[in-house]
């Protein structure tokens, strides 16, 4: 999808994903101007540890916009260089979105608008690929869930936002032919990760003896994926020559590693990592949660070679290892 000549814009670059994608990058030598707005929806601090191990690297710029805001984009010193954009900046969180709602339609609408707009009116035309999730599948999805799927019946907000973002991509592409891959992203855990999601709560909480807890008596299941894999599956789509299948430049995919799990065997393997036994208080789902998640993985395989490789013991085990070096610094 991109050149060798061009610069790479990485939107939401202090982030989990985003900053993974953006060393990965750096790492092969290629420029990256990352962009994130670096909110307080876990603490910043995190994020801005990630932003000095990318400073590192001589090809990387920064700058703290919101993207929501229109025209940030194009104002960038960076913006007539850009060929392609990775756009990873979203609202996350399907329980935050259920008390905080109009931070998801600025951040994952409207600022999934603006880097459509950015993307048609740019020197080069960059070509796009974006983050979706596995929200967009609800409730009622066969599983594995397939991209065949209807997915019309949102369980949060949250994935109503991630759905009317591919529907946004979709007319851009009819009406502009701005090349565009969508990638839902199943349930990515890892070393740099987020705070808010199950497996650093739960080690977190394990590790001080604190209680930690199971929604749905234990009997949620999801389909994790290590942030490895997904940065490969990502740069793999990157580079390579998009497989278009209908009249229009778009195409989405499920990202994920196909294996699913059930939480309660999350906390038993996080406790393996850690060498202590949780406290648990089991509790009804929430709200705007799902039960389960698979992904079927067999479109991004066939079209892009995309095979996960790390199993959710060896992933947990390096989190584990990462979170306790982490912690450790201050």
């Amino acid at each position: 999808m991109a050149t060798d000549d061009g610069m790479i814009l990485v939107t939401g670059a202090a982030g989990f994903i985003g900053f993974h994608v953006a060393r990965a990058l750096l790492g092969q030598g290629r420029r990256v101007v990352g962009v994130d707005s670096l909110n307080y929806y876990y603490p910043p601090a995190l994020k801005r540890a990630r932003l000095a191990e990318l400073h590192k690297h001589a090809g990387f710029s920064f700058h703290e916009i919101d993207i929501s805001e229109e025209g940030r984009l194009a104002a960038l010193p960076e913006a007539g260089a850009v060929d392609l954009i990775i756009h990873l900046a979203a609202q996350a969180g399907v329980r935050y979105s259920i008390d905080h709602p109009f931070a998801y339609t600025a951040a994952n609408v409207t600022g999934h608008l603006a880097v459509l707009e950015f993307a048609r009116r740019a020197a080069r035309r960059p070509r796009l690929l974006y983050a979706s999730s596995s929200s967009v599948y609800g409730a009622d999805a066969k599983r594995p869930f397939s991209e065949e799927a209807r997915v019309d019946a949102p369980e949060s907000l949250y994935a109503a936002t991630k759905r009317a973002a591919e529907l946004m991509s979709e007319s851009y592409a009819r009406l502009y032919a701005i090349p565009q891959v969508g990638l839902r992203f199943f349930t990515v855990y890892g070393a740099w990760g987020r705070p808010d999601m199950a497996y650093w709560l739960f080690t977190e909480n394990i590790l001080a003896g604190k209680p930690i807890r199971i929604f749905d008596k234990g009997g949620v299941t999801r389909d994790f994926t290590y942030i490895d894999d997904i940065v490969d599956g990502v740069l793999r789509v990157a580079f390579a020559p998009m497989k278009q299948k209908g009249p229009a430049p778009h195409r989405i995919y499920n990202i994920g590693d196909n294996r699913p799990e059930k939480v309660t065997r999350l906390v038993e393997i996080i406790e393996a990592a850690t060498g202590k036994k949780a406290v648990k208080e089991f509790e009804p789902m929430q709200l705007g949660d799902v039960k389960a998640t698979c992904a079927d993985i067999s479109a991004l395989a066939a079209d892009y070679g995309y095979a996960p490789k790390v199993r959710l013991e060896e992933g947990i085990a390096r989190f584990v290892d990462w979170y306790r070096e982490y912690v450790g610094r201050g």
